[in-house]
């Protein structure tokens, strides 16, 4: 676990009317577990064993030092910004405390439409766009079809035409015939 020392803190959110903070260092925001936890009336000392038991989180852990709701330097285990939300998903609704309960099942409820919308775009994409593929493929056919037709009809009408071309007055005047040119409407 890395450690990083004299970030800059906001307030990012209340809950339970526990202030949460992010601290801003260089580029990166990261977010204290235990005021999180304490928000929510939940162990932070289990909660930072299973973080450290999770192949994903585990590495992403950092021990920041900050100024603490009581105006002291503290070192705090913060997640990146960005692992928070799935965290926050992984805790039990029944270990919470009763008043935070309705939120993380809120909470998690919503992780779950969001989670479903992201993966079945994909899928609504993909059915949308073979719909559409067969719609077009049908277009492409029929003018296919009809420009092979357009082309046979160019291929008699040059065959006709090199014929009367080919006709001279002498060989028109032997056979004692006249010409006829066929028009069509």
């Amino acid at each position: 676990m890395e450690n990083s020392k004299n970030a800059a803190s906001t307030v990012a959110a209340k809950i339970n009317n526990q202030e949460l903070v992010i601290i801003s260092e260089n580029t990166s925001k990261l977010v204290p577990i235990k005021p999180i936890c304490a928000a929510l009336g939940i162990d932070f000392k289990s909660q930072y064993a299973k973080l450290k038991e999770d192949e994903n989180l585990s590495s992403t852990m950092v021990l920041s030092t900050t100024v603490a709701t009581d105006g002291k330097d503290r070192e705090m285990v913060c997640l990146p910004l960005k692992y928070i939300f799935g965290w926050l998903f992984t805790i039990n609704p029944g270990n919470v405390s009763p008043d935070a309960k309705e939120a993380i099942l809120k909470y998690r409820m919503e992780c779950y439409d969001v989670l479903f919308n992201h993966f079945s775009e994909r899928s609504a994409f993909i059915e949308e766009k073979q719909k559409r593929l067969i719609e077009q493929s049908e277009i492409v056919m029929a003018a296919q079809e009809a420009f092979n037709q357009s082309k046979e009809q160019l291929k008699e009408a040059k065959k006709q035409y090199d014929a009367i071309k080919a006709i001279d007055f002498n060989q028109w005047k032997e056979e004692q015939r006249q010409l006829e040119i066929p028009f069509e409407n």
